[in-house]
C-alpha cells in the first residue's frame, strides 16, 4: 500500500538501488555541487555523454545542464529530470534515484487539509491566459453592465428585469471552462458576493441534478444547512431565487448539459452574474447572451505558444509555430499540451517539435471534435512522461469523482504521499492534469477519456485491483471519519500510515465532503457488488454525521441501499436498523413523508419479529415525530411515549432523552402543560444524575437540555404561563444562533419577549425584541416582522400581538 514506501525520502537513509551500466552509487555522489548534481554529472560520465550531447538527447539546454550539476538551479523541474533520465536511458529504480535527489532540493511538502474554503470555490486560473479578444470584451461588458448595476442599483419602481446571463458554447477543448474562470477572476473584486464556480458534469452518465446544484449553491453562499434541512425541493428552489435576488456575485455554472438542468437555476431579478458552459448552444434558454468559442485564430494560436513556451523559439522559428498550432487544430487544449510539453525541453528547436506531432501514432481518432486533431498533441506528451507518471495518468482515470485529492492518488497509484505529488506535479507541468479548488486535482473531459483509453490497452492486468484498492481504502476513510460523530467513537487511534488527517472533527467533515462525490461512487460500487457489509458499516458509521450535513442530498440512497443489503444479509435487525435511519433521512433530508412512515413501520415490524426492544423503540420515536409533523399530536405523544417505555427497558439514555423530548414537544402542542412540566423533569433529572455523567456525550447533553427547555416553553405560552416559559427560555438565548440554527434563535428570542411583554416587563421585553432583530444570520421575515410589531405595541402601550407558540 502506499503508506509501505512512506521512508523513500531524499537525504535519509536508503538502500542500494541497482543502475545500468556501472552508474554511480550512494558514496559516489560525495563530492561537489548539490546531492542531485553530483549525481546528475556522474549518471552523464558514466554514460560517457558531454553536456553539449545530454542537451542534444533531452531537450534540456546545456545551460540549465550546467547549472544543474553544479548546484546553482536547486529545484529543478519534475518534467525537466524526467526529459534527462529519458535521455540517460535509465531504468525505473535508477530514474527513482534521479527523482528523489531533486526532491531533496525542494522546500518540504506540505500536508494539505481536505477542508475546501467553499463548496463552489473558483478555479485556479492560468498565468498566462491570451487571445479570445472579441469573446472576453462581449463578457467584460456584460460584467462590467452587472457590476455597475450592483455598485449603483435603481430605485425606479417597476417590473424586474431578469439580471444577465451568458452561454459559452464550443468544441470540447476550446477553452469554455479557461475564459469563464478567467472573467470570474477579473471580476470577483468588483461583485461583494463574490464569484461561484459550480461543475454541472454534463458529459457524465448523471448530470448535477437542479437540486442538488440548488443546495451546492445555496451552502456557497451561507446558508446554513439546518435552515436548508427545513425546506423540500420546491421551497428550496423558491429561497434560491430569493437569496439570488439580493446576491451581487458571479456564478459559474459550468459543464452544462441541457437547457432544462439549466433554466431553473437562472435567477429572475437581482444583481448575479451567470456564466454557463456548454457544448451545446441550449437554444431553449432565453434572454441570454451566446459566445462561441471555435478555434483560436492564428495569432491567437501563436500567442499562446508564445505565452508557454517564453524563451523566444516561437519568434525565432515562426514557420514552425505555425505549423505546430495547425498540427493541434488551434485548440487550446491541444496547443497547451503540447506548449508545455516542448517548454521542458528547451534545446529542442520547434521544427522537431513539428516533427515529433506529425510523426505521432494517430490514437485518439474517436475524441476528435469533427476535424480538431487533438491526438497527436496528447499521444506526444503522454509518450514523453516517465513510467511511473504515465502509469499515475492512466489509472487517474478511476477515479469517479470530478476532481481528488493527493492521498487519493497515492492510494490510487500504491506509492507514496511525496511520489504522488511528484506524479502529479509532472502530470501538471506536461499539462496533462489541472487543479482544482484547494489542493485538488482533476481532468479535462477529453484528457479523462484519453487516459481513459490508454488504461485499457495498458493496464487490463491491474485494473481491477487498482479498483478494489481504491474502493477499500475510500470506504474504510470514510467510515473512520464518520465516527468521529458517533457517541463510543470520535477521534481514532494515532495511526502514522494514515494519509489524510483526521485528528480534529473539523478535518473528518472537510475530508467527507471533499471526497463525497468519490466516497459515495465507492458506496455505490460496493453495493452493486453484493459487498453488503461494507455497505452496511459505512451507513452505520454515518449516522451520526449526517445530522451535521442533511442538506447533502444523497442520505436516502445511502439507507436505501443499507436496508437493502441488510436485507441480502438475512439479518432482520440490522435491516430494521438501517429503515429506522431511512426513515430519517426520507423526512429530515426529501420531505417525504408518507415514504418516511412507511420505512419507520418497516423498522417496527422488523425489530418486533427480531425481539429488538431497542430497534422498537427508535421506531416509535420516528413515527411520533412524523405523527408530530403533520399535527397528529395525540398520536405523537402515544408513540414518544411508548418509546420511553422501551428505551427505559433497553437501558438506552440517549434514546429515552430524546423519545421525552419528542413526547414534551407533543403533548405542549395539545396544552397539556402538568404532563409536559412532569416529563421535562424527567429529562432535567436524567441529565443531572452522576450514573449518567459518562453515558450521555457532551453534544447530545448539551442539546437535549437546550431543546427540553424550548419545547415545554411552547406549553406555557400557549397557556399564558409568562413567568414559567421565561424561567425556560432566558437560559437558551443565543445558544441556538452558535449552532447555526437561525431560525429557532429567532423564535426563542421572540417567543421571551412576548412572555416578557405578558408579564409587563416593557424595558426588558423591548431588548428581547430587538434582539430577534440582531441575529446575526437568516431569519425569516415573519419573525422579525413580527418582533417590529411587537416593539411598535409596546410604544404605542398595546397588548402584543396574538400568536400560536409552536
Amino acid at each position: 500500500m502506499a503508506g509501505d514506501s512512506g521512508d523513500r525520502r531524499a537525504g535519509g537513509s536508503r538502500p542500494e538501488r541497482g543502475r545500468p551500466d556501472g552508474a554511480v552509487n550512494q558514496a559516489g555522489a560525495a563530492a561537489g555541487g548539490s546531492g542531485f548534481g553530483r549525481l546528475l554529472r556522474e549518471l552523464r560520465h558514466s554514460r560517457g555523454l558531454t553536456m553539449e550531447e545530454l542537451a542534444e538527447a533531452s531537450g534540456v539546454s546545456g545551460r540549465a545542464i550546467g547549472d544543474m550539476e553544479r548546484g546553482r538551479s536547486l529545484r529543478p523541474q519534475r518534467g525537466t529530470v524526467t526529459a534527462l533520465a529519458q535521455a540517460l536511458r535509465l531504468d525505473p529504480a535508477a530514474h527513482d534515484e534521479l527523482v528523489a535527489a531533486a526532491r531533496a532540493a525542494r522546500p518540504a511538502v506540505r500536508h494539505p487539509l481536505p477542508v475546501p474554503v467553499s463548496p463552489c470555490a473558483v478555479p485556479r486560473g492560468v498565468r498566462d491566459f491570451v487571445g479570445r479578444y472579441a469573446e472576453l470584451a462581449a463578457l467584460r461588458a456584460l460584467a462590467q453592465r452587472a457590476a455597475d448595476s450592483a455598485r449603483h442599483p435603481s430605485r425606479e419602481a417597476g417590473p424586474a428585469v431578469p439580471p444577465p446571463a451568458a452561454v459559452v458554447f464550443g468544441a470540447p477543448g476550446s477553452g469554455k471552462t479557461t475564459l469563464a474562470v478567467q472573467l470570474a477572476t477579473e471580476f470577483r473584486s468588483c461583485f461583494p458576493g463574490g464569484a461561484h464556480f459550480l461543475d454541472m458534469r454534463g458529459l457524465e452518465e448523471r448530470p448535477l441534478p437542479v437540486e442538488e446544484a440548488v443546495r451546492r449553491l445555496l451552502a456557497a453562499w451561507g446558508v446554513p444547512d439546518s435552515r436548508l434541512a427545513r425546506l423540500d425541493g420546491e421551497e428550496r428552489l423558491a429561497h434560491y431565487h430569493g437569496v439570488a435576488a439580493g446576491l451581487r456575485a458571479v456564478v459559474v455554472l459550468d459543464n452544462a448539459a441541457s437547457e432544462a438542468q439549466i433554466r431553473p437555476l437562472l435567477p429572475r431579478e437581482g444583481d448575479l452574474l451567470v456564466v454557463v458552459t456548454s457544448r451545446r448552444t441550449l437554444a431553449g434558454l432565453e434572454a441570454v447572451q451566446r459566445v462561441e468559442l471555435g478555434a483560436l485564430t492564428e495569432q491567437e494560436s501563436t500567442s499562446l505558444l508564445r505565452a508557454v513556451v517564453s524563451d523566444g523559439r516561437v519568434d525565432a522559428e515562426p514557420e514552425a509555430a505555425r505549423e505546430v498550432t495547425e498540427l493541434c487544430g488551434r485548440l487550446p487544449l491541444a496547443l497547451r499540451v503540447a506548449a508545455n510539453w516542448a517548454a521542458t525541453r528547451t534545446n529542442w528547436s520547434l521544427r522537431h517539435l513539428a516533427s515529433r506531432l506529425a510523426d505521432e501514432d494517430r490514437r485518439l481518432d474517436a475524441l476528435s471534435a469533427g476535424d480538431l486533431r487533438v491526438n497527436s498533441a496528447f499521444s506526444l506528451s503522454y509518450s514523453r512522461l516517465a513510467p511511473a507518471a504515465a502509469r499515475m495518468f492512466r489509472l487517474l482515470s478511476l477515479v469517479p469523482g470530478g476532481d481528488f485529492g493527493m492521498p487519493l492518488a497515492a492510494v490510487l497509484a500504491d506509492v507514496s504521499p511525496l511520489d504522488a505529488e511528484d506524479l502529479l506535479e509532472e502530470l501538471l507541468e506536461a499539462g496533462l492534469l489541472m487543479t482544482s479548488r484547494e489542493d485538488r486535482y482533476r481532468f479535462h473531459d477529453l484528457l479523462r477519456l484519453y487516459a481513459r483509453s490508454r488504461h485499457q490497452d495498458e493496464d487490463g492486468e491491474e485494473s481491477p485491483a487498482a479498483s478494489s484498492r481504491l474502493r477499500s481504502w475510500l470506504l474504510a476513510t470514510a467510515v473512520t471519519a464518520g465516527r468521529w460523530y458517533e457517541p463510543g467513537y470520535g477521534a481514532p487511534a494515532p495511526d502514522p500510515g494514515r494519509l489524510v488527517p483526521l485528528d480534529e472533527r473539523e478535518q473528518a467533515a472537510g475530508w467527507l465532503r471533499a471526497e463525497s462525490d468519490n466516497w459515495l461512487a465507492a458506496f455505490r460500487q460496493a453495493a452493486e457488488l453484493g459487498e453488503h457489509t461494507a455497505v452496511t458499516d459505512v451507513a452505520e458509521a454515518m449516522h451520526w454525521f449526517s445530522e451535521n450535513w442533511i442538506s447533502w442530498g444523497s442520505w436516502s440512497e445511502v439507507y436505501e441501499r443499507a436496508a437493502r443489503a441488510a436485507a441480502a444479509l438475512g439479518d432482520p435487525l440490522l435491516e430494521a436498523t438501517h429503515r429506522n435511519y431511512l426513515a430519517w433521512a426520507y423526512w429530515a433530508c426529501d420531505r417525504r413523508h408518507d415514504a418516511a412512515l412507511d420505512a419507520a413501520a418497516a423498522a417496527l415490524r422488523l425489530a418486533s419479529a427480531a425481539g429488538d426492544v431497542n430497534q422498537q423503540a427508535w421506531a416509535h420515536t420516528y413515527l411520533g415525530w412524523l405523527e408530530e409533523a403533520v399535527d397528529d399530536v395525540s398520536a405523537a405523544a402515544d408513540s414518544n411515549r411508548r418509546a420511553m417505555e422501551l428505551f427505559a427497558r433497553a437501558d438506552d439514555v440517549v434514546g429515552y432523552l430524546q423519545a421525552a423530548n419528542g413526547a414534551v414537544l407533543a403533548l405542549g402542542k395539545s396544552g397539556r402543560v402538568a404532563e409536559v412540566a412532569a416529563i421535562h423533569r424527567e429529562v432535567t433529572d436524567a441529565l443531572a444524575d452522576p450514573v449518567n455523567r459518562d453515558r450521555i456525550p457532551p453534544d447530545v447533553r448539551d442539546l437535549t437540555a437546550l431543546t427540553g427547555a424550548y419545547h415545554a416553553s411552547f406549553a406555557c405560552l400557549n397557556q399564558g404561563q409568562w413567568a414559567d416559559a421565561v424561567e425556560l427560555l432566558r437560559p437558551v438565548q443565543g445558544r441556538w444562533e452558535a449552532r447555526g440554527n437561525y431560525r429557532v434563535e429567532g423564535k426563542a428570542r421572540l417567543y421571551l419577549a412576548h412572555a416578557l411583554a405578558g408579564l409587563g416587563e416593557a424595558e426588558e421585553a423591548a431588548a428581547a425584541y430587538r434582539a430577534v432583530l440582531a441575529v446575526d444570520g437568516p431569519v425569516p421575515p415573519a419573525l422579525r416582522d413580527e418582533a417590529v410589531e411587537g416593539l411598535e405595541a409596546l410604544a404605542a402601550s398595546r397588548p402584543a400581538p396574538r400568536t400560536r407558540f409552536e
